[in-house]
């Protein structure tokens, strides 16, 4: 049995087509050719792939409870799919959740793609929120253990550290997906970094070494490779908007929204935590108590508006938080409304607000008027 979305467009390829979307059995199976409904326009479902907690729950002390509570949240920003991401922790303090993570089931929520290891081997040169203590360099051993405990699909690593290259070739060779971040890497080193495997930047201008003219660093030579994702908070808090915008228009197709987010997104001002920081969230910042910036209470809807409002197409934004991300992570099958992919889908309306989430063809999120 089938089911009709009664959207009056759709996202296909690109491109805003008239008429409805059918459904059956979880996945699309019409897009466009069926007469539509009045309003509401079917997008892929948003896929984040850097969220440290969300309304109320950070995921490095989550249970598959608080996971449960979290994804609630989530659907009702479109996320459909996620990497739950650990910020840089003592060793030890990683085994439990890597458990946690290899136990859950997206059944009645987004998706969880695997676990974004932000740490622990970054620069304690850019550690941003992370605690330089608890930063190691980089080791195969260790890297292994991490990656034999749960299910660590993906890796932020400063390639500059000693054996970060190394590292590098080696996680990809597990199948891990690497970006550089939290770095100090000078342009030519950058470059081996990624000659080496890693394809995106964590965060590009934030936590790294700043642009100069005669060497701009590893955001320079990530700007400027075809092969490599170029990942962004667009809050206006954590770039400038028009610095946001320049690196839009310089990775179009290959410029990709993530979050960031923290517990405390959603929710009213107050502290939460971040991993085992405490932060002082007030208004649209979330701060240490030295005054860093320690993730963000952005949401993915959120910057897709962003995004639109600094210049960006609609169409344009909505890759950036769907097929760009689904295709870094080797998730051919998310990321599109292609005939036969799940039915991950977001309904929006005209001011590209979320009034429906489904995962699989299970709505997971409905507004109510």
């Amino acid at each position: 049995m089938n089911m009709r979305l009664g959207v009056a467009a759709a996202l296909l390829d690109g491109h805003i087509v008239p008429g409805d979307v059918i459904v059956e059995e979880g996945a699309i199976v019409e897009v466009g050719n069926a007469p539509g409904g009045r309003a509401g326009l079917a997008v892929p479902g948003f896929v984040d792939l850097q969220v440290n907690g969300f309304g109320g729950v950070d995921f490095l002390s989550a249970d598959v409870d608080g996971y449960g509570e979290a994804g609630r949240a989530l659907a009702a920003s479109g996320v459909t799919a996620f990497q739950p991401t650990f910020i840089t922790s003592p060793l030890d303090s990683y085994w439990t959740p890597l458990k946690t993570v290899a136990a859950l089931e997206h059944e009645g929520g987004p998706r969880v793609l695997g676990v974004h290891l932000e740490g622990p081997f970054i620069s304690p040169n850019w550690p941003g929120a992370h605690r330089a203590e608890h930063i190691l360099e980089p080791n195969l051993e260790i890297a292994d253990r991490l990656c034999a405990a749960g299910p660590v699909t993906y890796m932020t690593v400063a390639p500059e550290q000693p054996g970060g290259l190394e590292l590098i070739a080696h996680l990809v060779d597990k199948g891990v997906v690497v970006a550089c971040g939290h770095s100090d890497a000078d342009a030519a080193l950058a470059r081996r970094a990624y000659d080496a495997g890693a394809r995106a930047l964590t965060h590009i201008y934030n936590a790294q070494r700043r642009w100069k003219p005669r060497d701009p660093g590893i955001a320079g030579v990530a700007l400027t490779r075809a092969d490599v994702v170029v990942q962004a908070i667009v809050d206006h808090v954590h770039l400038a908007p028009e610095t946001a915008h320049a690196a839009f228009l310089a990775t179009r197709g290959r410029f990709c929204l993530v979050t960031d987010a923290m517990a405390a997104t959603a929710l009213d001002d107050g502290n939460y935590s971040l991993g085992d920081r405490v932060v002082s969230v007030e208004g649209e910042e979330a701060r240490l108590a030295d005054g860093t910036l320690a993730g963000s209470l952005l949401t993915m809807d959120q910057a897709v508006r962003n995004l639109v409002d600094l210049g960006a197409s609609i169409e344009d934004a909505i890759d950036a938080a769907t097929r760009v991300p689904a295709r870094l992570v080797g998730r051919e099958d998310l990321g599109s409304l292609g005939t036969g992919s799940p039915a991950d889908v977001v309904v929006l309306d005209d001011a590209l607000t979320v009034q429906r989430t489904l995962v699989g063809g299970t709505e997971i999120f409905a507004r109510s008027s």
